[in-house]
């Protein structure tokens, strides 16, 4: 049988009610007495019962993250600095990866609020889930707009794009085209576009937007632009994996970058960097937005909504290399 509070009680030579003071830190103990049980607890190999330390406290130190995609490397990095931020914090993370899909949100959502998380971090395209659950708790968003109420971090999208759009007319571009996701997701990363469409149009060049779906992959849309825009020399890319698609599909054709093509993504994650170190990207401070999430839903945990943004996006950082 695993041993218990008593056992613990029995080998220290105290009380149950001490011990239990002890591990809630209830109360004056004397470090002599807090020594002889942890002493104890290592002696049995005793490991204190979260669950009901959790009830105790009224709080779990658990903090859910939901994601669209581990395996993409803004959301794999994203994760990373979560977690490590919350365990230097005491918390716990769990990762759910929702594959973008309604139905594994809802399910992930339903499974945080049973194991009674303190909070939850998400990432998703669907502002909907979280109307199906009138719970009481904590919630921060990273980059999508979920209801008037939950916070939302992300990064300067606007100056992002203004700065890519910007770097390709100053590169003698002119033919400019972007590549963005649906306008109807509602996310600040639309800003993205918006900003392109503005220097663009304060240029008096034409804008012009491909859009890549779930009912559209990359690739294909990718393709359809060259098909259609031979002409193209500067293509701005919403993420860095587009980018890196484009590249692919233009040295297909026999496409020299930068010289006939210059191209600019975003993200600028440690994974791109260090498997397509040429590219010229917009670097999201990943880490910044992963800490500032987490104070804003450390003060949302402790009642603190008073001096909370709504709105909160951090300063991006132009990286140009060798692709324009």
């Amino acid at each position: 049988m695993k041993p218990n509070i008593h056992d613990v009680a029995k080998v220290a030579g105290v009380s149950s009610t001490t011990v239990s003071r002890v591990l809630n830190n209830r109360g004056y103990i004397s470090e002599k007495t807090k020594d002889k049980v942890y002493k104890a607890m290592e002696e049995i190999n005793y490991f204190p019962n979260d669950l009901a330390r959790s009830l105790f406290h009224k709080k779990t130190n658990l903090i859910g993250l939901i994601i669209p995609n581990s395996s993409n490397p803004f959301f794999g990095e994203l994760a990373f600095h979560i977690e490590s931020i919350c365990t230097s914090l005491g918390y716990k993370l769990l990762l759910c990866n929702s594959l973008n899909r309604m139905d594994k949100e809802e399910k992930y959502l339903e499974m945080l609020i049973r194991n009674q998380v303190d909070g939850v971090i998400v990432v998703t395209y669907n502002r909907g889930v979280l109307d199906y659950h009138k719970q009481n708790l904590p919630i921060v968003a990273i980059d999508h707009y979920l209801s008037e109420k939950i916070p939302v971090v992300g990064s300067d999208n606007y100056d992002g794009g203004k700065k890519a759009t910007e770097l390709l007319i100053k590169k003698q571009c002119e033919n400019i085209i972007h590549i963005n996701g649906p306008l109807d997701l509602e996310t600040p990363a639309n800003l993205r576009r918006k900003a392109y469409e503005d220097v663009m149009k304060g240029q008096g060049k034409l804008p012009i937007t491909y859009e890549v779906s779930p009912q559209k992959s990359r690739e294909e849309v990718i393709v359809k632009l060259f098909d259609d825009h031979p002409e193209v020399d500067g293509i701005f890319a919403s993420d860095d994996l587009i980018a890196a698609a484009v590249i692919t599909e233009a040295r297909k054709r026999g496409k020299d970058i930068p010289t006939q093509l210059k191209v600019i993504g975003y993200d600028g994650t440690e994974t791109v960097k260090a498997i397509l170190p040429e590219l010229t990207t917009i670097q999201q401070p990943i880490d910044s937005i992963a800490k500032v999430a987490i104070d804003i839903l450390s003060k949302e945990i402790e009642g603190e909504f008073n001096n909370i943004e709504f709105e909160t996006y951090l300063p991006v950082k132009l990286l140009e290399d060798g692709t324009t």
